[in-house]
């Protein structure tokens, strides 16, 4: 199965599920008690009707009584008009509780999600989760108002015609429920079929959707490699397979519900046969038995719309074990019980004592064979110097970015900074004192301001301008026709790489880090750009510990310190002059960068 797709559901009920369900209601145990009360009178109140007409028929009209006969059309118009009033009532309650539970869920599932770690979203694709938020908790919305408190309505309904109906003829009631084992097991065959069809559908729904997230956000690499027709065909099928499996639950809903309709005209039709001769031999009144068709054609009703809302509740419990399931992920990084506090003016050292670490795997096989990214890394940065992070692609430099910012826990080994080792302080305490820069830019729909603060309330606008102006992109701000209030599309789509590079630095910059890390900074804009990035992020990191991890080597031959990894292990360290006079890896690298260089030179001319 891909990872895309939705997990197949378990049982069609499930006692455990169902009180969490529950639990989301107690915040609302006035509003579920008012809408219970109403469904209650309701129901109470639909029994009237059958037996006003009984008793209009079997009394006020052989009687002659006009009188009597108005009184009872005028009972019977009111609690018909009552009934309406309290199922109006009713249904903007249930509304109201399903649309708060809803809310609810969301917010609660979204907080959850910012505090879930980064391995947790390595397992799991953006468009499960957003199924999550959305689809899922919709469908609980939907059991919450119209089903599970709903459902009471119609107990309430069967109870109270059933009663009415033993009272007024015991054996004629026998009739009217004979054909009930009929529509269990009608119930029951097409419960499972219909079960089949929706999870089904559900599947579908989860291939299209992450088909669709897939090539609206690769819509670039379509349309380079002239991929739209293929694509086209590939929905088509998942958009004719989404059909069919709606397709194939309509057709169980047409064949149920009018053998259901078939059932209750035969449960009809017994009445009138039994009730007939019942009352051709004046055993049965003409008012009961137009009291019974009446309440006949009431009794299947409700049996109809619970067996449609055993069908709601499958579906409710499905999305209920999946969003409970995310509910109950516990964050793989967490704050310590006792956090510890960073030193009073702490000046930034870090350290790596003996550091091992591999990325957690996706499939429990290879969990045990675990390929280590860092083994044994041990190196320490003064406060105020600059580190440089250099090596071949996959040699651990951005790992040990995600590792310094907690994004991952090592396996063995500690990191600290000022001596406190980041794992006995708050998180939000550590990054808080670590500005991160990376390669892949991300930056939100709304303004440029924005943007720089990310709604921090202590960054104001001139702290935004001080910033924009001190990385030097004050002069494209500014040629935007709003500013810094200009808003920037989806990832920034309105600016150059190099423009949301330079924002990005802002963006350090304004929340003022004790510890600045620019991973791969400068690597996707070209030299003119690297050099007004450059500058920029040379005044950044004045008075600053830096990390700068590059693949250009032109970019890191001012730092303090280099450090080359290679698999993983701190393989050499110096100044640039050091490792370029001494064979060893970096002199390598950097040999084979000039002699690129050369050739694109060549190349160019």
């Amino acid at each position: 199965m891909s990872v895309y797709e939705e997990d197949s559901p378990g049982k069609a009920y499930d006692g455990r599920l169902m009180r969490r369900m529950l639990a989301c209601l107690r915040p609302y145990r006035l509003a579920v008690a008012a809408a219970v009360f109403l469904l209650m009178l309701a129901s109470g109140l639909a029994v009237v009707g059958p037996y006003l007409t009984k008793i209009a028929l079997d009394d006020a009209i052989p009687n002659g009584d006009g009188r009597h006969l108005a009184l009872l059309a005028l009972l019977f118009a009111g609690a018909t008009l009552l009934v309406f009033v309290l199922q109006y009532l009713q249904a903007l309650i249930t509304a109201w509780l399903g649309q708060r539970v809803m809310r609810d869920l969301r917010t609660q599932i979204f907080a959850h999600l910012q505090r879930l770690d980064l391995a947790f979203y390595d397992r799991n694709p953006v468009g499960r989760l957003m199924t999550r938020v959305t689809s899922d908790v919709e469908t609980l919305n939907e059991l919450f108002s119209s089903g599970l408190v709903t459902v009471f309505g119609d107990i309430f309904t069967l109870l109270f015609i059933v009663v009415a109906m033993l009272q007024l003829d015991f054996e004629l009631a026998l009739v009217t429920f004979s054909v009930l084992p009929f529509v269990a097991w009608t119930a029951f065959v097409f419960r499972s079929r219909i079960r089949s069809a929706f999870r089904d559908i559900r599947l579908r729904v989860a291939r299209m959707n992450a088909f669709l997230q897939e090539r609206f956000t690769g819509i670039r690499v379509v349309h380079l490699f002239n991929r739209e027709d293929a694509d086209m065909e590939r929905f088509r099928v998942l958009n004719r397979d989404y059909l069919s499996a709606h397709l194939r639950s309509i057709t169980y809903y047409a064949l149920f519900f009018p053998i259901v309709q078939l059932l209750t005209a035969v449960a009809l039709a017994l009445v009138i046969w039994y009730g007939g001769g019942a009352t051709i031999q004046g055993t049965v009144t003409i008012g009961v038995l137009a009291a019974f068709l009446e309440y006949g054609r009431r009794f299947y009703r409700p049996i109809q719309d619970l067996s449609d809302k055993y069908n709601l509740l499958q579906g409710a419990v499905a999305s209920s074990e999946r969003i409970f399931g995310l509910l109950d992920e516990e964050p793989a990084i967490a704050d310590p019980a006792e956090p510890l506090d960073f030193p009073a003016h702490a000046p930034g050292e870090i350290r790596f004592e003996g550091v091992w670490f591999a990325y957690p795997s996706r499939s429990e096989e290879e969990s045990h064979a675990e390929e280590w990214v860092i083994r044994d890394l041990s190196f320490a940065v003064a406060p105020g110097e600059k580190i440089a992070i250099v090596g071949h692609t996959g040699a651990g430099k951005t790992t040990i970015v995600n590792l310094l910012m907690r994004f991952y826990e090592p396996q063995r080994g500690r990191i600290l900074v000022d001596g406190v080792p980041i794992g006995s302080v708050r998180i939000a305490d550590l990054r808080a004192r670590v500005g991160l820069v990376l390669q892949d830019i991300f930056l939100f729909s709304r303004s440029v301001a924005h943007n720089v603060r990310l709604g921090h309330s202590e960054i104001d606008d001139d702290r935004v301008r001080a910033a924009l102006d001190a990385v030097g992109a004050t002069p494209f701000v500014e040629r935007l026709p709003r500013g810094a209030g200009e808003e920037l599309g989806e990832r920034g789509a309105r600016l150059s790489v190099g423009e949301r590079q330079l924002l990005s630095l802002a963006r350090a910059l304004a929340f003022d880090p004790d510890i600045l890390v620019l991973d791969e900074a400068t690597s996707s804009v070209d030299s003119e750009v690297e050099a007004r990035i450059e500058e920029a992020t040379s005044r950044l990191m004045r008075g600053r510990t830096s990390l700068v991890v590059a693949h250009r080597l032109s970019t890191v031959r001012s730092a303090d310190r280099i450090i080359v990894m290679h698999h993983g292990h701190l393989a050499e360290e110096g100044r640039h002059d050091e490792l370029l006079g001494e064979p060893g890896i970096y002199r390598r690298l950097h040999e084979l960068q000039f002699a690129r260089a050369q050739e694109g030179t060549l190349v160019h001319n």
